[in-house]
Order: C-alpha cells, then structure tokens, then sequence
C-alpha cells in the first residue's frame, strides 16, 4: 500500500469516453457499473461521465474526495441517487439535505450511544441462535436469504420492543430487493420516462414501495396503540427533542426515519454479512485461521458482545471485506453554489459522484485490490494507507449514524454462523447478481457442514472497546 499524497493545485481532469447520444455512460452504468467505475481512475483525479444528457463529475482522488466530504454545505446530499431514494424513504436521515440532517441526527444520535450497544448485542444473539438451531447438517440454504432474514428481525426488535408480525417481516424482506434494484435503475436512466413505461419491473417496484409504506405505517399505529415508553428506538423517535428549537419529530418525519431505519438496517448490514461469508469460505486459509481463532475464543459457545474485542482476525477479515464489497458504493451529492475542485470551476447544480468501490480497488491506494487479505489491516501495515482511501461508512457529518451497530452484528453473526457451520457452494448452482443501490454477492446457495464441537474456552474477557476495527476513519 502506499500513501498518496495531497492533489496538485490543479487535479487532471478527462471526460470519460463511450458516451452514446441521449443515452450518455447510461450502458455501462446499468450493465457493469463495477468495472465501468474502477476504469475511471486512469482518466483523471476528476473524471466527467454522462447520466443520459446531464453531465456529472465522478471524483477519484481520495484527498478530493475528502474534502467534498467535509463540505457538506457546498456538496449537500441529493442527486439521481438521494432523489430516487427519497421516493422510499423521504427526507429522512439517509436523503436529508444539510440543516434537516443535522436537526435529525442530533435528536436520533442517543438511540445509538455505545451505552445501548450491549443491550442490541443481546437481540442479535437470540435472532441468530433462533435462526441456526433450524439448520440441519446437509441443508442447502440460500445465505442471503436467511442473512436477509436474521438483520430484519434484529433492525425490527432494536426498534420496537414487539418484533413486526411474521408477515410484516415477509413483505420487506420480499419488497427491499425489488426497490434496490429500481432505485438504482432509476438513478442511471438516461431520461425518467423510462420509469413511466407500463413494464413489469416498473410495476413490481411501485406495488413493492406501496407495500414497504403500508407495512411501517401498520407498526407505528400498531406501537403507538401501546402507549408504552420501552427505551428503544421507535420510543426515541417519538420521544424526541430538538434542543434549539424544543420541538419533537412530526408524524412524517418518524415515518420516514423508521423506513430509513429499517431499510438500512437491514440491507446494507446484510449484504456485508453475505460478502463476508463468501469470501471467508472461498479463501481456506483465511477460513482456516478465522475458525481457529473463534475456537479458541468461544470454545463452542455463541458469541457475547463482551468476546468481540478478542476475535481480531474476525476485525481484519471484516474490514477486508468492506474494501472489497462495501454495501454503499455510490453515492451522489449536488453542489449548492458555484465553487471550485481541484483547480477546476464546478458550477452550481452540478451532480458530483463518488464511490468507496472505485477507491477500495485503485492499485495506487491498495496493493493487490482484488485479493482478499486480512492481513493488510494488520497495525503495522494499516499506517500506510491514507484515511481518505478507506470509505465503507462515509467521513464527515453524513457518516453512517450506525455505523457501530452495524459492526457489531456482522461480527456477532459471523462468529456464531462460522463458530457452529462450514458453508460452501452448492456444486454447479447458476447465481446472478444484478447491480442495486447497494452492494453483495447476490444469492448464495450453499450446503451446511456441521463443524466438530471444539475443546471449551475460557469465560469471556472484556477488553478494548467492543466494536473498535483495526482502522475506522472519520469522526465518531
């Protein structure tokens, strides 16, 4: 790895080739994203690509990117990506622009104070205990479906005291597919027409948001009914007081952060999880490490928040998988006044991209980008790498607000799925991953080994705090 340096004063700049009239890069946007993005870097530190007719600045050098980061108020959410996502969850916390982001996060933020962390760790344990004792030696089950499965049941029960019903729980486990791969098809249309035409996947994607907005305005009746303060989040965001202002989130606004919430919650954790376990048991070495630390540290028993800190391998092989596959992997932004980037005018209105993916894989940031190697986050090694580079929740203000309740579930998952299972492909299986808002594997159908009970380990220890990575980046 080796650390970049800051830009020069005046950044290149290219304007990406392959743009078709009317259409623009929409193709290869819509066909191979992944490798149409890791190509722009040789172009350019500023690469202009065409969304249909309108032009936008994709940024790859990560000292730009950073400071497009932390330039919330020039470089405010919005975009094709905040504007198509809006249509799910409205101006929640994922969509909301500057001042409404900043009042939300304020009120949201004690929901997710490391104080609560435990508290959450003891529902993921029962969530994954619950799922694995149905798993029978021989099985084949398709992973992302029951990862999928296990993170909506844990986003709904740290929300709501009462878990949403069983086929509440079905209809977005079913639904958040569907509007993942139509906000994204949305965000790269070449014109919004497209979305208008009577097809069947546009179709599919209407009745799928009818059918999220139906089941959440169903929970919140269903959890106001109680009259209840349970201490969780639901009771939190009705609870809820802006201190400037004295005023409490409107019935819109805790509509929109539960959707963001449960959207969030457990799409882009789950496909972490999914990532991880592909590549872990695709990488026998890794594999074979990974189960010898967990042996040792859990000696058969399910994993406690307090174990966490001890697995650090699981931390390494973690974080390797959110450089390779991070569930957030493009994001856009929309400039609020005429300003400046790397030397070169960018006008107001103008949509700015940026990528973790396109910085994860850059051979100048990561040596080797497509290996999967734990080791890199070794602390010896990790001083090399710039802190820009690494992005899988995103610097500055707009850093993912969960961002350690999600590494503490996929570190609980993990262990307790890789602690009890050895998963591996079903031989020939025909998987198809299309692009969506976020990142995974796509399905995993894979047949369940039943691993030896090891030798019992020691009590569980606390130590450094539960849910710290080798490297985190941006604020806390």
């Amino acid at each position: 790895m080796t650390t970049i340096s800051s830009p020069p004063r005046t950044a290149s700049y290219a304007v990406a080739p392959g743009a078709l009239p009317l259409l623009g890069h929409a193709l290869p946007l819509a066909r191979r994203p992944l490798d149409f993005l890791t190509g722009l870097p040789r172009y350019g530190d500023l690469v202009e690509v065409r969304l249909g007719r309108r032009p936008a600045l994709m940024v790859c050098h990560p000292e730009l990117i950073k400071r497009v980061l932390l330039e919330p108020r020039t470089f405010d959410k919005g975009g094709p990506l905040f504007d198509k996502a809006e249509e799910l969850v409205g101006s929640g916390l994922f969509a909301a622009t500057f001042e409404p982001h900043r009042r939300q996060r304020r009120m949201m933020q004690p929901g997710f104070h490391k104080s609560r962390m435990p508290g959450y760790a003891a529902v993921m344990r029962q969530e994954i205990a619950a799922l694995l004792d149905g798993w029978a030696d021989g099985q084949h089950r398709d992973i992302r479906h029951e990862m999928h499965t296990v993170t909506l049941r844990i986003a709904s029960r740290t929300m709501f005291t009462n878990p949403v019903s069983g086929h509440a729980a079905a209809e977005v486990q079913e639904c958040m597919p569907i509007i993942n791969r139509g906000v994204y098809k949305r965000m790269v249309a070449p014109t919004p027409l497209l979305e208008k035409l009577p097809t069947r996947e546009n179709r599919e994607f209407a009745l799928a948001h009818e059918r999220m907005r139906r089941v959440v305005d169903e929970t919140i009746e269903q959890y106001r009914s109680a009259g209840i303060d349970h201490g969780d989040l639901m009771s939190i965001l009705i609870g809820a007081v802006d201190e400037d202002s004295g005023q409490g989130l409107s019935e819109e606004e805790i509509h929109k952060q539960v959707m963001t919430l449960l959207a969030g919650g457990m799409e882009t954790t789950a496909n972490a999880i999914c990532s991880a376990l592909h590549l872990i048991t695709g990488h026998p070495e890794v594999e074979r490490r990974l189960c010898a630390e967990l042996d040792e540290v859990l000696g058969g028993r399910p994993p406690a928040f307090e174990d966490l800190p001890r697995l650090r391998y699981l931390h390494r092989a973690l974080h390797e998988t959110l450089r390779i596959r991070p569930p957030v992997w493009l994001l856009t932004r929309l400039t609020t006044c005429d300003t400046e980037l790397g030397g070169h005018p960018v006008p107001r209105d103008t949509i700015v991209l940026l990528s973790p993916y396109l910085l994860h894989h850059n051979p100048e940031l990561f040596a080797r980008p497509e290996t999967f190697d734990p080791d890199r986050w070794l602390p010896e090694r990790v001083d090399d790498i710039t802190e820009a580079a690494m992005q899988p929740f995103i610097m500055g203000n707009r850093k993912c607000i969960g961002d350690k309740f999600a590494l503490n579930e996929a570190m609980i998952v993990i262990a307790a799925v890789l602690s009890r299972w050895s998963l591996r492909m079903v031989p020939g299986a025909k998987r198809v991953s299309l692009p969506e808002a976020t990142l995974g594997p796509g399905p995993l159908p894979m047949v369940l080994h039943r691993r030896a009970a090891p030798a019992p380990a020691l009590a569980p220890a606390p130590s450094a705090p539960a849910g710290a990575c080798p490297y985190q980046g941006g604020r806390s």
